[in-house]
């Protein structure tokens, strides 16, 4: 289609359509820039160097704030960790594997298996059989250790207190933090 064109207006006139989309093309500057893909703009980042639509994340309002030992080795001396969600119609817990973010044992009252043998979802006696199962699951993946912080919301009794204990008497070492 180019050659057509080219071909109808003469060889010079081709040559400088030529020349003027690679002097727009190579001029490194955003003079009409086309719109994104998602209706955004493209926007120049800090620096101006180049032009991104996607959303930056946020500065750290301190960069140079020191970031203790313990911070930095955490995730790896207690690589794994217990999440407890208890609803009023089912109790779920996971291990966690903090570096990975990967779900190394997962049991919950929701389970074709254990909603079988249960009389409720959510009461004292399911989040007993919630924590001898997630402990098994565990062992098999050889995971003996795991540590766990409550939610905000959550208190450290009842049920998130007969998942964790049960945890404990099956073998598993839970480490608890609490505030």
């Amino acid at each position: 289609m180019f050659k057509r064109a080219c071909s109808m207006h003469g060889d010079d006139t081709a040559k400088l359509c030529l020349k003027a989309i690679a002097r727009h093309i190579h001029s490194a500057q955003a003079r009409f820039g086309p719109r994104s893909f998602f209706g955004v703009e493209d926007f120049l980042d800090d620096d101006n160097s180049r032009p991104y639509t996607y959303q930056k994340e946020k500065k750290s309002k301190n960069p140079n704030k020191h970031i203790s030992f313990k911070q930095r080795t955490v995730a790896y001396m207690e690589p794994f960790t217990l999440d407890v969600f208890i609803s009023k119609r089912f109790v779920s817990a996971s291990i966690t594997h903090r570096v990975t973010s990967k779900q190394v044992a997962v049991a919950g009252t929701n389970s074709k298996d254990i909603k079988a043998a249960l009389k409720s979802r959510s009461d004292i006696p399911a989040c007993l059989a919630i924590g001898r199962i997630l402990s098994q699951r565990a062992r098999e993946a050889d995971v003996y250790t795991a540590s766990y912080t409550p939610r905000e919301r959550d208190k450290f009794e009842g049920k998130i207190r007969a998942v964790v204990q049960s945890l404990i008497d099956n073998g598993i070492d839970v480490k608890i933090y609490l505030d």
